[in-house]
C-alpha cells in the first residue's frame, strides 16, 4: 500500500512540473510576442492596401488566404529554416537580423521620401483585379515581414530546450498571425461597418456614429501607416545597432545607451532609446532608399525597353 501512495506522490509531483513547465512556455510565448509585436505593426499598415479597389464580398476571402500563406511562412518555412540556422552556424543568426533590420529601415526610408516627395507607390486600379496576383504579392511581403518577426524570437528564446523553444515559437507565429490579419479584417470591414449603421441605425446617435466612423476611416488608416512606418525605423534600427554590436561593430549601440542614461526614470529612459533606435533607422533607411533610386529607375528603363 505504501507504493501505492509512493507512485500517487510521484504522478502528482510530475504533473506538478509538466504544469509548471506548461505554464512558463506559455508566459515566455506571450512575453516574446510582446516584444516582436512591434515588427508586426507594418503588416497592419501594409496588408489593407492589398484589399483595395476589391468588391466588398471578396474582401474576407482574401484576408483569409493572406492568413493561411502568413502562417504557412512562420511555420513550414522560417521556422525550420531558422532552427537549422541556430543548429548549424549559429554565428549567421547576427548576420541575418542585420540584413532585415536593413530591409525594415530601408522600408521605412522609403515612406519618408514618399512622404517629403508626394510620391507613393500605390497606383489606384482599373480593369479587372486578378486576386491570385494580390494574394501572391500579399504572402511575399509578409514573408519578409515574418522572417524578422521569427528571428527575433528565435533570437529572445536563444539557450533554451529545442523543445521549448519549437513550442514558444509556433505559440508565437499562431499569436501574431491572428492578432494581425484578425485586427486587418477588423479594420477593412470598419467602413462597411459605419456605412451600415450610418443608413439603418435605429437612433439618430446610432446614425452620427456610423457617419463618423465611415469620416474618419481614412484618417485611421494613414494614422496606422505612419505608426507603421514609425515601428519599422524603430525596430530596424535597433535589430541594427544591437546585432552590429555582435559582430564587433558598437557605435549604434553605443548611441542607444547614451540616450537611455540621459535620464534615471526607466520611462523617459525608453523614450530616449526608442527614439534614438528611430534615429538610427530613419538615416540609414534614408540613405539606403536613396541610394536604390538609381538603380530602381535604371531597371525600370530596362525593363521599358524590353
Amino acid at each position: 500500500m505504501s507504493g501505492f501512495f509512493a507512485l500517487l506522490d510521484d504522478i502528482a509531483t510530475l504533473a506538478k512540473l509538466t504544469l509548471s513547465t506548461v505554464d512558463d512556455t506559455a508566459s515566455m510565448a506571450v512575453k516574446t510576442s510582446a516584444k516582436v509585436s512591434a515588427a508586426a505593426v507594418d503588416d497592419v499598415a501594409t496588408t489593407p492596401q492589398y484589399v483595395t479597389g476589391i468588391t466588398p464580398d471578396r474582401e474576407l476571402p482574401i484576408i483569409k488566404r493572406i492568413t493561411l500563406g502568413s502562417l504557412r511562412n512562420k511555420l513550414l518555412i522560417i521556422l525550420p529554416i531558422g532552427l537549422l540556422l541556430t543548429a548549424v552556424a549559429p554565428w549567421l543568426l547576427p548576420v541575418a537580423l542585420i540584413i532585415g533590420g536593413a530591409y525594415l529601415c530601408f522600408e521605412g526610408g522609403e515612406k519618408i521620401l514618399e512622404r517629403f516627395s508626394g510620391a507613393a507607390h500605390a497606383t489606384e486600379k482599373t480593369g479587372p483585379v486578378d486576386e491570385a496576383q494580390i494574394i501572391r504579392q500579399a504572402i511575399t511581403t509578409d514573408f519578409v515581414l515574418s522572417t524578422e518577426i521569427m528571428l527575433l524570437a528565435l533570437a529572445e528564446v536563444e539557450g533554451e530546450s529545442s523543445m521549448r523553444r519549437i513550442i514558444v515559437l509556433v505559440i508565437i507565429a499562431l499569436l501574431i498571425t491572428f492578432a494581425v490579419y484578425g485586427l486587418v479584417a477588423a479594420l477593412i470591414k470598419l467602413d462597411d461597418a459605419g456605412a451600415h449603421l450610418a443608413g439603418q441605425g435605429r437612433t439618430g446617435t446610432i446614425r452620427s456614429f456610423g457617419r463618423a466612423i465611415v469620416t474618419s476611416a481614412p484618417a485611421l488608416f494613414r494614422g496606422i501607416g505612419i505608426v507603421g512606418t514609425v515601428a519599422m525605423l524603430w525596430v530596424g534600427g535597433h535589430i541594427l545597432a544591437v546585432n552590429l554590436a555582435k559582430v564587433g561593430f558598437h557605435p549604434l549601440h553605443h548611441a542607444i545607451e547614451w540616450a537611455e542614461e540621459l535620464t534615471h526614470n526607466p520611462v523617459l529612459s525608453w523614450i530616449t532609446g526608442t527614439a534614438m533606435s528611430c534615429l538610427i533607422g530613419a538615416v540609414i533607411g534614408t540613405l539606403l532608399a536613396l541610394a536604390w533610386q538609381p538603380v530602381h529607375h535604371a531597371l525600370a528603363r530596362h525593363r521599358a525597353h524590353d
